[in-house]
């Protein structure tokens, strides 16, 4: 049996009547680590994380509109993408108890009042908003819509859509308002004539930051909805040309081991493989360009053994403490990756990986909760990020990080989001216009 170091050196102290003389253990003995809070059976683990993580989106829900807020520290600005996410994980909310049914059902009355009252630019919302539904800038220029965030709540409310599908007036009426919203975006305005699709469009500047949206990245679901909706469809030329460039977006090198089908050098900050994919199942999503469970898979494993292999020699990394993606950090905010690696470990980015890395994301899951309880846990769940090697930790919460860690764990238990999202007929018109399998 063994013993932790403390343990035997205290017997060899005490059997000597604690001497001096006493010769410690030799440095190879190991040093065990008792968790810091009691262990607890792996499922009860996973309701614990979703559960705390959930009341982000519901005890810290602005209260007038019930929209997220973007972050813990600020109270005014709510987030159009990260509310999205969180309305995703309505349905299993509902079906693990945390709220009721009703409960969900006035919540989203209340939500969709909000966004049909909201500033809205060719039916695109957004990136931030006041409560009262005015536009609140995320910068100079980038001060109308904002079609990324628009799609993440799409996609969200498009799973409520298909859970609330009883003949209740109440549920009636939800999905009504919910294809009202839909079949209000103007995909195609996105377009400006073009075979691509860009990403702002604002009444001051019109399209000047002209930013297109090319894979690979975050983005794919703007494309699928963009092709699924009846009102203001593009074509897969479009997908073609703007988001996979023509064959452009493939990558195909192999890096510690695993071959990535598409992207940048060693996968990017790995939110690329969670936010389209709330909803979107990439278990069995092909097409002429990649598979994309492999890709997500790749993905998440070239960023586990990145951190596990720590070229970069930072306290704290190892094949339990991984996962690199956009987060906070000690002088802000970046899109953390293994090509931009600041020394940031973001919960967010291994949790949210547990369809693609069931076992690495549970060694993740485990060292957080049980290591580093005391530092990391909070009201909401884990804090945004941490470092060991500066000794720091986030003092808040994001929607955008929160979200896909209640939707990915759900996605990896039940498949429910999954299931939800790929009964719509509408994506699957969408799909299938774009060549995709599933």
């Amino acid at each position: 049996m063994m013993f932790p170091y403390c343990f035997v050196l205290l017997m060899m102290l005490n059997s000597c009547g604690g001497g001096s003389d006493i010769t410690p253990p030799p440095p190879d003995v190991p040093i065990i680590e008792e968790p810091t809070v009691p262990e607890i059976p792996f499922e009860e683990l996973l309701d614990l994380v979703q559960a705390r993580t959930f009341k982000y989106f519901w005890d810290f829900a602005d209260p007038t509109s019930g929209f997220a807020r973007e972050r813990s520290q600020s109270l005014e600005t709510m987030t159009t993408g990260g509310s999205g996410f969180g309305i995703s994980t309505f349905p299993a909310a509902v079906n693990r108890g945390w709220i009721s049914r009703d409960q969900a059902i006035q919540q989203l009355k209340k939500i969709l009042t909000f966004l049909e009252n909201a500033d809205t630019y060719h039916g695109v919302f957004s990136h931030w908003y006041r409560n009262t539904g005015a536009t609140q800038p995320f910068s100079t220029k980038d001060d109308g819509g904002d079609i990324v965030e628009t799609a993440f709540l799409i996609q969200g409310l498009l799973i409520n859509r298909q859970y609330f599908s009883s003949n209740s007036a109440d549920e009636i009426a939800i999905r009504d308002r919910i294809t009202a919203i839909w079949e209000n975006v103007e995909w195609d305005w996105y377009t400006q004539g073009n075979k691509s699709i860009t990403w702002h469009w604002s009444t001051n500047y019109g399209f000047e930051i002209n930013h297109i949206i090319s894979g690979w990245n975050e983005a794919l679901i703007v494309y699928v909805l963009a092709a699924s909706s009846p009102t203001h469809p593009i074509d897969k030329e479009t997908y073609d040309n703007g988001w996979a460039r023509n064959g452009d977006m493939k990558n195909n090198s192999t890096y510690y081991g695993h071959m990535l089908p598409l992207g940048e050098a060693l996968g990017g900050p790995l939110f690329f493989a969670h936010y389209s994919f709330i909803g979107l199942d990439p278990r069995r999503l092909e097409d002429q360009y990649a598979n994309y469970n492999a890709q997500n898979i790749a993905h998440s494993l070239i960023n586990y053994e990145y951190c596990k292999t720590n070229p970069k020699g930072y306290k704290g990394y190892s094949e339990n403490s991984w996962g690199l993606t956009a987060s906070d950090n000690n002088t802000g905010y970046s899109a953390h990756s293994p090509t931009n690696d600041l020394g940031f470990i973001a919960p967010t980015a291994a949790l949210s990986s547990f369809p693609y890395t069931p076992v690495e994301s549970r060694k993740a899951l485990e060292y957080f909760y049980y290591q580093q309880n005391d530092k990391l846990w909070g009201e909401y769940g884990f804090y945004d990020a941490f470092s060991e090697q500066y000794n720091w930790v986030a003092d808040g919460y994001l929607a955008i990080d929160q979200g896909p860690i209640i939707a990915m764990i759900e996605n990896y238990r039940t498949q429910l989001l999954w299931s939800l999202f790929m009964q719509d007929q509408e994506i699957k018109v969408g799909l299938t216009k774009l060549g995709f399998t599933y």
